[in-house]
């Protein structure tokens, strides 16, 4: 069998920044454990398959080792891969996703713009290891499904040289390192899931579904610049509203391709 794949940067406007993520469209689901196997051989943070189902798609993501609930920048590299080469007459797409909802994606402008689920955080006890495992001095932790850990500056967090062996044995899912930003960025951060197959993300538009609600109401705004402090780094537009988050990033396409399987 093969099958059509791209690979698309996301959250960046030239090659080679941003998040990577491949897209693989299909007439129909492929068993489990053949798409977690596609996703083991592709080696990026995520793979996104996705299936049409009328006007609008089924959406699943996998990392390299496990399925993934929510995934925020392989939707929007499925976003570029519909609008681009299978229905760019559109100008927005509902994925339809088992565990966190419709999600839709829209054209604004050279940028595309996910609608997501909000998951604001609260404050808890890091879990033993957690702290120790991320380095640094942090101010605050709080959690939704990930751990959001607060330091005090932007400078705080991209020195952060966490011990992912060490984290990977933390009972969190993950561990999102945040702090204000400055000169027009509201707020940075950076996203480690060793556990989950992702030592660092290069850019993760899922953690903002928690980091936007923080921010917002810390800051007293409801649109907000972001960048994560990756080495590959990427740049976020935010907005609050309601329980949804608005986020918006620009996507530039790597590899058009077929794979045999």
């Amino acid at each position: 069998m093969r099958l059509p794949i791209y690979q698309v940067d996301a959250f960046t406007d030239s090659l080679f920044a941003g998040n990577p993520a491949a897209v693989c469209p299909l007439e129909a689901w492929l068993p489990d454990a053949t798409m977690q196997a596609i996703a083991a051989e592709n080696n990026l943070a995520e793979t996104a398959f996705f299936v049409r189902q009328g006007s609008d798609y089924a959406l699943r993501w996998f990392t390299p080792s496990v399925e993934v609930d929510l995934c925020g920048h392989a939707t929007l590299a499925a976003g570029h891969v519909v609008f681009r080469f299978i229905e760019p007459q559109r100008q927005s797409v509902d994925f339809r996703t088992a565990k966190a909802g419709t999600l839709r994606v829209s054209r604004r402008a050279d940028m595309l713009v996910m609608d997501f689920p909000a998951r604001p955080a609260t404050p808890v006890e890091a879990p033993p290891g957690l702290l120790a495992a991320l380095g640094g001095a942090p101010r605050q932790v709080l959690a939704a499904r990930d751990h959001l850990v607060v330091y005090g500056s932007a400078a705080e967090v991209a020195a952060l040289e966490p011990d992912f062996a060490a984290l990977a044995k933390v009972q969190c899912w993950a561990a999102i390192a945040t702090a204000p930003g400055a000169d027009g960025i509201d707020f940075v951060s950076r996203f480690f899931a060793p556990a989950q197959g992702v030592p660092e993300d290069p850019v993760t538009g899922s953690s903002h579904c928690t980091l936007v609600p923080y921010w917002a109401k810390r800051l007293g705004k409801t649109k907000l610049e972001a960048r994560q402090l990756s080495r590959r780094g990427g740049a976020i537009s935010c907005a609050l509203e309601d329980e949804r988050v608005s986020i918006a990033g620009r996507t530039v396409l790597y590899l058009e391709g077929r794979i045999s399987v």
